[in-house]
């Protein structure tokens, strides 16, 4: 075992590998590899998992594993169903609604761990996991990410050091999974189905009915050798959409979540009015994401104010300066200044690179040629 001071240096060090890394603009699964790796050399784990969340609902949108857990996704629906469908105080919505940056299992339950109905049900009979450390990754648009690293039974439980890493580490892990989420350039695939796809969920949990379209976009979204069971996205859906049907929450479940391929998909549930063998029927609708969808999560990325979003609609509707300025009733000079901030967010020199970044480079390139309209439609 290194001494405390080694240990020390340790994760010092990997906080600026951190910082490093989340600054070098990598696509998101080079910089989650990259990533995961200084995790794992800082901190002695079992295994460990870093999900993506959409900043907007915080709901699931993909999931990276890693260590002892890679590989292993029979408990993944499971896991959802706790975690989206209970009123768990570590669970990650509740996390984000509390202002919790991070929990230590064993610390937070003084080592009665299998109090924690995600630890009792799934953590330790299907993984023999003694011990987790959860972290969100969050900045003031929302909740991007959350991270989570395990112990087993031979293990210590995480020091108040340890959890002390994990939060300081949580910004620059924040920035590299925006910035990472914009790296990949959209795509569009010949396979790609038409029109919403539509899924039920019975009470039972059990996936009765299917559109044509489903397993496609399932498919699609569980290309990754890493990435957990696409299903687990379903039933988070499920479990926070049944909390809504209950009045414990007033939040409409859904989630944009982005292919291995760069294709934006707008997944969202609904519960079923149904009584008796029907009741707790959930309808889950799994689309590709309209263009305001990724153009408002591609403005949140770039960390822009509510003034920028403006002046970046009106950019992407053709405007000119003038007609910007009379728009949202601004000088001229004050929309320059505007541009200028908008353009040193998103890494760029001219309106003609915005719009490409904004739009182009997220929205399906191949959209235009299928005649689905102009910029300004988008807007």
């Amino acid at each position: 075992m290194p001494s405390p001071t080694s240990a020390q240096l340790a994760l010092g060090r990997a906080r600026s590998d951190i910082d490093v890394l989340s600054r070098a603009g990598l696509p998101l699964h080079h910089f989650l590899d990259e990533a995961v790796d200084v995790v794992e050399r800082a901190l002695p784990i079992v295994g460990g998992c870093v999900a993506t969340l959409d900043p907007a609902t915080a709901m699931v949108s993909n999931s990276w594993k890693f260590s002892d857990l890679a590989g292993r996704n029979e408990a993944d629906v499971q896991w959802a169903q706790i975690e989206y469908g209970g009123g768990d105080p570590t669970a990650i919505q509740a996390m984000v609604r509390q202002g919790t940056a991070t929990v230590g299992m064993h610390h937070l339950t003084h080592g009665a761990v299998e109090s924690s109905t995600r630890m009792a049900e799934v953590m330790l009979p299907y993984y023999d996991f003694h011990d987790e450390a959860r972290t969100v990754l969050r900045d003031r648009h929302g909740a991007w990410g959350a991270v989570a690293v395990f112990r087993g039974s031979d293990d210590r439980p995480f020091a108040p050091d340890e959890l002390a890493f994990l939060a300081e580490m949580a910004p620059a892990f924040t920035r590299g999974i925006r910035v990472g989420m914009l790296a990949q350039v959209g795509a569009v695939r010949s396979d790609c189905p038409t029109g919403p796809a539509v899924m039920i969920v019975d009470g039972q949990d059990r996936l009765v009915q299917a559109s044509a379209g489903a397993a496609t976009h399932l498919e699609q979204l569980a290309t990754s050798p890493a990435a957990g069971d696409p299903l687990s996205m379903v039933h988070a859906l499920v479990g926070a959409a049944r909390r809504l049907a209950r009045g414990e929450t007033d939040q409409t479940p859904r989630a944009r979540v982005r292919t291995s391929e760069g294709i934006w998909l707008l997944l969202h549930a609904s519960p079923l009015g149904g009584a008796g063998d029907r009741a707790g029927d959930v309808v889950i609708t799994i689309e590709e994401a309209r263009p305001q969808e990724v153009i408002d999560l591609v403005a949140d990325a770039f960390g822009l104010t509510a003034r920028e979003r403006d002046v970046t609609a009106q950019v992407l509707r053709g405007a000119d300066t003038k007609e910007i300025a009379g728009a949202i009733h601004v000088s001229p000079y004050t929309v320059q200044d505007h541009l200028k901030s908008i353009f040193d967010k998103a890494g760029v020199a001219s309106r003609r690179e915005l719009v490409s970044r904004v739009y182009f480079d997220q929205y399906m390139p191949g959209r235009l040629a299928e005649g689905a309209g102009s910029v300004g439609s988008a807007a």
